[in-house]
């Protein structure tokens, strides 16, 4: 029950399935290997018999007698040595028994070729082996009692041990099953999430220009008022596009395309480079925008210069859209021996606890504030990750919140690496296109 509420059905049921079936080969490879085991050692059992009778034969037919009293076993042998009888056949087939123990012995119990034979006797089956001595024959036989109850110990240990470790191995391969393909569920799930949310933000802008075009065909109307509606198609037309653009660049992402060349760049002149891009944006909203540089070795690392300027622009954008009219965006460059890190905080409302673990998901939004379509964040994520870096998401002295990436600091200036001047600036299409991002 309990495995039951954390998985889903469909879940267990596929992890159940390929435990049965792995399990199921692994039976059929167990009693394979049983029964070829067994057959092995009942061959080795019923040969070490033979051997002693031929060593009984041997010591009786040179000494007059057995080396060893009837019943004493062997120090290297695997089972208790039951008592080794004699029998004396004549020429004309008459049978002498030279052991009291010894019962009655056919004609046809046993091979005058010396071949060890098995035979019943009575309602004990023996091992018969016989060599010839003067006129006639020795026979020496073994009761195969002991030996065959070391064959039935065996097997029902087997067949005890199998079942108990083919359970325990069917439920080490559900649980393996369930914990390898739980990735593989949160991934096709979140595939299911991105596709949906991906559809409303998409039909949302598409909504919009066909009512207003709609709307503007359907009644007729001054020159103003079809400017205004032109405006408002060609608002959400930008907002389509930067949807689809999002969608395109995380597409490309993840199909693992060879990645721009990597080059050595300074993360204090991108920082610089982005303040003053968003310093319209800033001004318009009363925000102050700062850039603080700590440490006194170079903030260099080895990545491709345009991820690094989208990563900034996007938590750049991210920290002016939440940090609220009046409010302070600071950019803090820091250089140490072995690191270079870049932290960009906000005087905003900050990230709830319980939002910081889908912060970097496709689409999630922490509130409905602001206008992005929750693609910025995730598209930083992926850059992080690319480029070998790794976030620390806390609070900020400000009050809102505070992202840090630290990236490993390149510790030498390659002179044939172009490193990314102060003072680059974007694109024309860069300043009109509004990065999509959000706090969640």
């Amino acid at each position: 029950m309990r495995i039951q509420n954390r998985y889903p059905r469909s879940q267990l049921a596929h992890a159940a399935r390929v435990a049965a079936v792995s399990t199921l080969v692994i039976a059929s490879v167990y009693v394979m290997v049983s029964v070829v085991f067994d057959v092995v050692d009942s061959h080795r059992l019923v040969a070490q018999v033979d051997s002693h009778l031929r060593d009984r034969l041997h010591d009786f037919i040179h000494n007059g007698k057995l080396s060893r009293p009837p019943g004493e076993a062997d120090d290297d042998r695997d089972v208790d040595a039951a008592p080794v009888l004699l029998w004396r056949v004549n020429a004309a087939g008459d049978t002498v028994a030279l052991s009291d123990a010894a019962p009655h012995l056919p004609r046809a119990a046993w091979s005058r070729s010396g071949a060890p034979v098995t035979s019943q006797l009575g309602s004990i089956s023996f091992r018969l082996v016989s060599t010839p001595i003067g006129k006639g024959w020795l026979v020496a036989g073994q009761s195969l009692t002991d030996t065959r109850h070391v064959e039935r110990v065996l097997v029902a240990a087997e067949a005890i041990a199998g079942p108990v470790a083919l359970l325990a191995m069917f439920l080490g391969a559900l649980i393996i099953g369930l914990k390898a393909s739980k990735p593989v569920e949160q991934a096709r799930r979140r595939q299911l999430e991105f596709t949906a949310d991906a559809s409303h933000e998409l039909r949302t802008p598409l909504s919009v220009i066909e009512a207003e075009v709609s709307l503007a065909l359907s009644t007729p109307r001054d020159a103003a008022s079809y400017r205004e509606t032109v405006q408002r198609v060609n608002s959400e037309s930008k907002r389509l596009r930067r949807i689809i653009d999002d969608l395109l660049w995380l597409a490309r992402f993840d199909s693992e395309p060879t990645p721009p060349g990597d080059e050595l760049v300074d993360i204090f002149a991108v920082a610089e480079t982005c303040a003053d891009r968003f310093g319209a944006v800033a001004h318009s909203r009363g925000i102050t925008v700062s850039v603080e540089r700590q440490g006194d070795s170079e903030p260099l690392v080895t990545a491709p210069p345009d991820w690094i300027d989208r990563l900034a622009g996007v938590l750049v954008d991210n920290a002016c859209r939440y940090a609220g009219n009046g409010g302070i965006v600071r950019i803090v460059v820091s250089s140490q021996v072995n690191r270079v890190s870049i932290a960009i905080e906000d005087s905003g409302p900050g990230i709830p606890p319980e939002e910081r673990s889908r912060l970097f998901d496709r689409f999630h939004r922490a509130t409905d504030d602001g206008s992005g379509t929750g693609l910025g964040l995730a598209i930083a994520d992926s850059i992080v990750r690319s480029t070998g870096g790794r976030w620390r998401v806390i609070e900020s002295t400000l009050g809102g919140a505070q992202f840090v990436v630290i990236w490993h600091r390149s510790r030498f200036r390659d002179t044939s690496a172009e490193v990314r001047p102060t003072g680059s600036r974007p694109s024309d299409d860069e300043h009109r296109r509004e990065p999509s991002s959000t706090h969640g």
